[in-house]
């Protein structure tokens, strides 16, 4: 298989084609010019000069290539040079140009061997190569394509020197236009070893004023993800797309060759592309190969004084095996005195080749190594890696368990869950007399749930749990029994499986007695508290807290304490959003705080900042989210679930205050620090991209949908996929994902508090489609819509008084309430109130910048069609300015066009011919070419249709015109109205 394929699409190397075609416009235009094209072995160099090579010759370029070979040290001169000349002479089309250079004939064959060739003849050799080449330049622009420099024969580097410092690309004197030629030469980065004897020749051409250097880097990971897509027809998973990624590190052709071999049985390196990989390896000596394979098994990286013990060499011997590893581009020194391979695919190759029985021989032999009596703290991870490559399970559980309380220290609960599974595994193959004292399998499973909970993978942590239950014997302990049980109701409830929590959170509770109380029946007490509330089972939670409070400050168990505390705060009146709320909170805050348990003191954090953004204090919420952040980051809890609702928070906060460019730069950055792409991650950056015009947010959000049910992911889909089906004026889609969407966010019978948002932006919709339909004289329209839009209107209304813990909603709860109403009028009222809009103004005072601009258009609509022009000028000044500081595209389009429906600027006149009518004519006209009745014209334009009338007859005497069809007609000839405008 070649390195690259023209099947294959180019992806990710836009500013490095904008460069050579660049370079191809300058040489078209005279001024010739040289890129060499330097890139790793499969980096993309001839599948990037080949687009470039077809785009030139779809130009109208003559593009000629060649290649050099490796034939080892039996070479064959000029070989590239041959190759292009044989193209020529096989066309027709060249032929009276081959026949006046008589050079063409001797390179192919018709004469003696340049070997031979005295200096005289060897230069005029060279010259006619390059007069013939100019010739062909000034007959039709040229481009040479040399590939392969690194495997040139002695010849052709001459030759090449030639022509880029004294022929093809020598300006003639006088400053007239030079010769119409471009030449591209690639050769592999890595293969040029300190003597390889293209390097002089490329320091000293890099010099000339006309040549230039291109490197092609690896690929990013965004670019190379999208290669790999579109490889298959049929979708690959995530996962193997991000492996192969991660394998692949850039490398184009390493990606095409691992995802052809993803149907194989074999996880490792794919045989074609091993055969690849170990060629420069089986060139080395055999002392640097022994030297090599020993690197490989240490991993992608490792140290001068542990690589010497390890591979049993004097010194001398291995610094010569290593130089020459370096050299040859296997090897890259690094920081600290450590060697690492230059590629991961690479080091796999040679691992691979090693016999099952070297392998596990220096597995052992790294592992005795690191288990020395100065180890470092941090190797635990390796020694159970070779541990476990070498067959000693004992010392790899062992191992494992040091490594997973090594990332537990430092915060680092991806790395903690994964050896923690790792020791699980482990656990039944080794005998129960080798296994480390401490922890049960059960407990150990435990462990691995709490770790994947705060990574982040919450339903990995639920499967976790799920094992722990159905590893209880018979005879388990039932504090055992009953945390696995609590455990994973707590899990559940992250995963919004509601009812199974609360029977598994009432099994736990059911297990242990409540005298004398401990501490694992106060915990067991505070879960159930949470999953009562959820289910809605109030007055069980009230008094289950209450008891648990009592239990828990008689044992002394601060942190459960500190949870329980968080619990009542709403269970007994003292809402979040309250004063006396959240007073409680910071009690409960500092509890945690002294317990030393951040999960809990995050919650805390979690209900400071949401009961703040809840009574409508922006500013104040903005502080806690940002402090929950920091506990989680110092705590590395990032990606457990009260962070990731911060952060949402924190971004909803900032998009509600009208800092969309914050939104975006925080959100980019949390894509660049690898976080989970989700709806809290994600839902405010799209409901800013909907707002701008963007027309891939609706897809974004509908991606959120697949895989696993996710509360947060279904409520960001549902708020941008209903207000693009609003915005596009779909109201049947409206309506269709405002309903399916609270169906799947109900929960426990309770309907989300998103209800109100939702059915307000649905509504708008529906109030859009009953003024056109009310336009159109359709009364059975106006009817079933109407009835719809009361429905909706009941939902808004419903839950304006059933917000969370049943209250009533906050300040953003009455003004969506507010603007849900004004909707309702344009409805109802057969025309916008805008007594009513102005209350949707002044509710979305609390700190919603769009909201307010949108309900301010609606308002300068409304003022419009009362005939209240200053009004409604003044509001659309206002609102252009803020649709203008936000960058809401959107809103400014809709602004533009009610401006020059009401007249509320005067446009520029059309067109020449448009001088002959006003400007509220040419409106007029505008909707007469579509079809629109006086009455219809009126409504549009915000006046009485019997001035519609006056208006039209005015245009049809100044047009010369007998009926509205011909004054159409007259106009179209004059360029008088859009061509798309046609009349029915």
């Amino acid at each position: 298989m070649p390195l690259t394929s023209l099947t294959s699409p180019l992806v990710g190397r836009e500013d490095e084609l904008a460069r050579l075609t660049g370079v191809l416009d300058r040489a078209r235009a005279g001024e010739a010019r040289a890129v060499l094209v330097a890139g790793d072995a499969g980096v993309g160099k001839t599948r990037l000069l080949d687009e470039v090579a077809g785009r030139a010759a779809a130009a109208g370029t003559t593009v000629l290539t060649g290649h050099c070979v490796d034939l080892g040290d039996v070479g064959l001169p000029y070989l590239p040079f041959t190759e292009i000349l044989g193209v020529l002479a096989a066309d027709e089309r060249f032929a009276s140009v081959l026949a006046g250079h008589p050079v063409a004939e001797r390179l192919l064959g018709g004469g003696p061997d340049d070997a031979t060739d005295a200096a005289p003849s060897r230069l005029r050799l060279f010259e006619g190569v390059a007069a013939l080449l100019t010739e062909l330049a000034d007959t039709a622009p040229l481009l040479l394509v040399l590939e392969d420099l690194h495997w040139a024969d002695q010849s052709s580097r001459d030759l090449l020197r030639f022509l880029l410092s004294r022929g093809v690309l020598q300006r003639p004197a006088g400053g007239t236009p030079g010769h119409r030629l471009a030449l591209f030469a690639s050769y592999r980065a890595d293969d040029l070893h300190r003597r390889h004897p293209l390097r002089p020749l490329l320091a000293e051409l890099v010099r000339l004023p006309s040549v230039e250097r291109l490197e092609l880097r690896p690929l990013p990971d965004a670019d190379v993800a999208r290669l790999v897509r579109s490889l298959r027809e049929q979708r690959l998973p995530d996962t193997t797309v991000r492996r192969i990624v991660e394998r692949a590190e850039g490398n184009a052709f390493y990606a095409e060759e691992l995802v052809a071999a993803t149907d194989a049985p074999a996880p490792g390196v794919p045989s074609g592309l091993a055969d690849v990989l170990l060629i420069r390896f089986e060139q080395l000596s055999e002392t640097a190969q022994q030297a090599l394979r020993t690197a490989a098994v240490a991993g992608r990286r490792v140290g001068h004084d542990l690589l010497r013990d390890a591979v049993g060499l004097p010194e001398e011997e291995l610094e010569s095996a290593l130089r020459e590893a370096v050299e040859r581009q296997l090897l890259v020194s690094g920081d600290g005195d450590t060697y690492s391979f230059r590629h991961a695919l690479a080091r796999e190759a040679v691992y691979a080749d090693l016999l099952p029985g070297e392998r596990a021989r220096l597995h052992g032999a790294f592992a005795r190594l690191l288990a020395g009596p100065d180890r470092r703290p941090d190797s635990a991870a390796e020694r159970a890696h070779h541990y476990r490559e070498s067959h000693d399970l004992p010392e790899a559980l062992a191992a494992s368990l040091e490594a997973a309380d090594h990332a537990q220290r430092i915060g680092a609960p991806a790395e903690e869950l994964r050896h923690v599974e790792a020791a699980l595994d482990l656990w039944t193959a080794v005998d129960a007399t080798a296994r480390p004292a401490g922890p049960d399998a059960v407990t150990l499973t435990l462990r691995a749930s709490a770790a994947a909970v705060h990574a982040g993978e919450l339903h990995r942590a639920v499967s976790l749990t799920r094992s722990a239950l159905a590893g209880l014997g018979q005879d388990a302990d039932l504090e055992l029994a009953a945390r696995v049980r609590y455990t994973l109701a707590g899990n559940l409830l992250d995963v919004d499986n509601l009812e199974a929590a609360y029977a598994y959170s009432s099994e736990a509770l059911g297990l242990i007695p409540a005298e004398p109380p401990s501490a694992t029946w106060v915990w067991a007490a505070a879960t159930h508290v949470s999953t009562a509330r959820q289910v809605g089972e109030h007055e069980t939670a009230r008094r289950v807290a209450r008891r648990a409070l009592r239990a828990a400050e008689a044992l002394g168990v601060t942190d459960a304490r500190a949870d329980l505390l968080i619990s009542l705060t709403s269970l007994e009146g003292h809402n979040r959003a309250t004063r006396g709320g959240r007073e409680r909170l910071l009690e409960a805050r500092e509890l945690a705080r002294r317990a030393g348990n951040a999960p809990v003191e995050l919650r805390a954090l979690f209900n400071l900042a949401i009961g703040c953004f809840e009574s409508g204090d922006l500013e104040e919420c903005l502080p806690w989210a940002s402090e929950g952040l920091d506990r989680a980051r110092r705590a590395g809890l990032l990606s457990s679930p009260y962070p990731r609702e911060m952060r949402y928070l924190r971004l909803l906060v900032r998009y509600t205050l009208g800092h969309w460019d914050e939104v975006l730069r925080e959100s980019a950055e949390d894509a660049g620090e690898g976080r989970a792409v989700d709806g809290h991650a994600l839902g405010p950056g799209l409901y800013v991209a909907l707002a701008r015009g963007d027309l891939g947010a609706a897809e974004r959000a509908r991606a959120l949908l697949k895989g696993p049910f996710d509360w947060m992911a279904r409520m960001v889909a549902a708020v941008v996929l209903t207000d693009a089906a609003a915005l596009r004026g779909d109201a049947e889609d409206a309506v269709r994902w405002m309903r399916s969407s609270v169906e799947a966010l109900t929960e426990a019978g309770t309907r989300p508090a998103v209800t109100l948002r939702l059915a307000t932006l649905a509504l708008a919709a529906v109030a859009d489609t009953v003024s056109e339909l009310r336009r159109a004289g359709d009364t059975a329209g106006v009817a079933r819509w109407t009835d719809t839009a009361a429905e909706l209107l009941a939902d808004a209304r419903w839950s304006a008084e059933h917000g969370y813990d049943d209250a009533p909603q906050g300040p953003e709860g009455r003004a969506w309430l507010a603007r849900a109403e004004a909707e309702w009028s344009r409805v109802g009222a057969g025309a916008p109130d805008p007594a009513a809009w102005e209350r949707a103004v002044a509710a979305f005072a609390h700190g919603d910048t769009y909201e307010r601009a949108r309900c301010r258009l609606r308002l300068a609509e409304a003022l419009l069609a009362a005939d209240r022009r200053q009004e409604a000028a003044a509001e659309a000044d206002a609102v252009r300015r803020e649709a203008d500081r936000l960058g809401a595209t959107v809103l400014r389009e809709r602004l533009d066009d009610l401006a020059r429906r009401g007249r509320l600027t005067d446009p520029a006149p059309a067109g020449a011919g448009a001088a002959v009518l006003t400007a509220r004519e040419r409106d007029v006209l505008r909707l007469l070419a579509l079809g629109h009745s006086n009455r219809r014209i009126g409504e549009e334009l915000f006046i009485s249709a019997k001035t519609a009338s006056v208006h039209v007859s005015n245009i049809l005497a100044k047009l010369d015109a007998a009926s509205r069809t011909e004054a159409v007609a007259v106009a179209h000839r004059r360029g008088l109205v859009a061509p798309e405008a046609r009349s029915s």
